[in-house]
């Protein structure tokens, strides 16, 4: 075993060993330790921004407001209820428990690997990490070796926060390639976090399994976006560009696809072609598509060209790009149909189908249900009754209304799939309680004992069954 090896397994060993401790226990340690995270942040956002520039050309405004500031609103968050959500829950008791009282106490799993992925590598490495430490857990962080800057950066980060006071056996940050992952997946846990796609997903879970360890899987998917006749086509087409060009369409919840009522289709498609203008800039040239985020690395752009290069749509907008910077422009494809290329495989790229309808159960609700279950949907209609029936028809991990991704950054709404999508769901207490073991315990009464529990009570048929009618 080679000496990088030894020290990543002797590094767990010391994250086990430091939760058998019971430290982690106290509400106060952890509250002290989100802290420190939270202060270590504040110091090297410069930094992180700059890790953020170099592994994905994100802008320190898109770098912010989709990364370093949500993971400090989730802190914040946390921090201000986690006392409340860490207290033992009363619970109601049945008739035949009359004089017990039945609690419920939040307690940490113990150890937990958390595997983030590349395309918001800051944010969706240290959201489940703020539960997992809140609810009481040691935490093993794996980094995206894809985002190798980023990565070096939550080293130094954490390294930072330790020196300040954060156990470091309590948030470790191990680097390095999949062989590194494949021996953390080796290696018992009380708890797994992956974030990424459905393939590495089944690994994660397959080792999972061995040990019986519970996992939550972040998955993805084939999000659509339904645009109906009634919707308001200026604001939807402005929504739908910006959630799905956002990080150059590399997020799990964007929009993959639109799913327009033909009668509105040349209206969405003009109104989609001038928000990309008026957001990202009406030519090549613009200085603005400097900013737009780089696609992760060249396995990625030429799976990506592709996809482009045999479609049989038409190009209503965009379709260059520059390998030399792993550029692609925001493409809209129109006259597309389910059987193309782009169609059989989630995108994860700044290429936006359209497709036609006009029946919604034929249109809309058949081909999608008939398709794994997305992790996100998203509607734009004025009717009540349409809303509620797709909600109702509809399987998804989440969603929104008239707008677009903006649901992942509500600390108060939990985000994850369902079957190929995913499975658990976090954000907020959410986070917290997925990280928790709720124990449930009945305190009984010896003041008295009530007889009819026991085959010896006389008429204890009778009995019984009146009371568990």
């Amino acid at each position: 075993m080679s000496h990088e090896n030894e020290g990543i397994l002797q590094a767990v060993q010391q994250v086990k060993d430091y939760h058998r401790t019971g430290v982690t226990l106290d509400i106060e340690v952890r509250i002290e330790a989100l802290r420190k995270l939270q202060d270590a942040i504040r110091r090297h956002e410069p930094q992180i921004l700059e890790a953020l520039k170099l592994d994905l050309n994100k802008s320190k405004f898109e770098a912010y407001s989709s990364e370093v500031g949500i993971v400090l609103a989730e802190i914040r968050h946390t921090l201000k209820h986690i006392r409340r959500w860490a207290k033992p829950k009363r619970t109601r008791t049945a008739l035949i428990h009359f004089g017990a009282r039945g609690i419920i106490y939040p307690e940490p799993f113990g150890t937990t690997l958390v595997i983030a992925p590349w395309n918001y590598p800051f944010q969706l490495s240290l959201a489940p990490v703020i539960g997992a430490i809140a609810a009481g857990n040691c935490v093993v962080l794996k980094p995206s070796e894809q985002a190798p800057h980023t990565s070096a950066a939550l080293v130094k980060l954490v390294e930072d926060a330790n020196a300040h006071g954060l156990p470091k056996e309590m948030l470790r940050v191990i680097e390095g390639d999949v062989d590194a992952s494949t021996m953390l997946l080796r290696e018992e846990w009380d708890y797994i976090f992956f974030t990424g796609g459905p393939a590495i997903g089944k690994i994660v879970m397959e080792a999972a399994s061995k040990h019986l360890t519970p996992v939550t899987l972040e998955l993805g998917g084939k999000s659509p976006c339904i645009v109906h006749h009634d919707a308001n086509i200026k604001l939807a087409a402005k929504r739908i560009v910006w959630g799905k060009f956002l990080n150059s369409g590399q997020t799990c919840v964007a929009p993959d696809y639109v799913l327009v009522h033909e009668t509105v289709h040349d209206a969405l498609i003009a109104a989609m072609q001038a928000a990309i203008a008026e957001l990202y800039g009406g030519s090549p040239s613009d200085p603005r598509r400097k900013d737009l985020p780089a696609i992760v690395n060249g396995r990625h752009y030429r799976r990506l060209r592709t996809l482009l290069d045999t479609s049989s749509g038409t190009l209503l907008a965009g379709g260059g790009g520059e390998e030399d910077r792993r550029y692609i422009e925001p493409t809209i494809l129109g006259d597309m149909t389910w059987e193309d290329p782009v169609m059989q495989e989630e995108i994860f790229g700044p290429i936006l189908p359209v497709l036609k309808v006009n029946d919604l159960s034929r249109d809309v609700i058949a081909p999608i249900t008939a398709r794994p279950k997305p992790l996100a949907l998203y509607l734009f209609s004025e009717s009540k009754t349409l809303q509620q029936d797709l909600l109702r028809r509809i399987s998804f991990g989440c969603g929104a209304i008239n707008d677009t991704v903006i649901q992942f950054a509500s600390t108060n709404l939990p985000i994850g799939g369902v079957g190929n999508s995913g499975m658990g769901r976090y954000h907020g207490k959410d986070t917290f309680d997925l990280f928790s073991h709720h124990k449930s315990v009945l305190h009984q009464t010896t003041r008295f004992d009530l007889p009819f529990r026991y085959p010896t009570m006389k008429n204890g048929y009778s009995w019984i069954k009146k009371i568990l009618k």
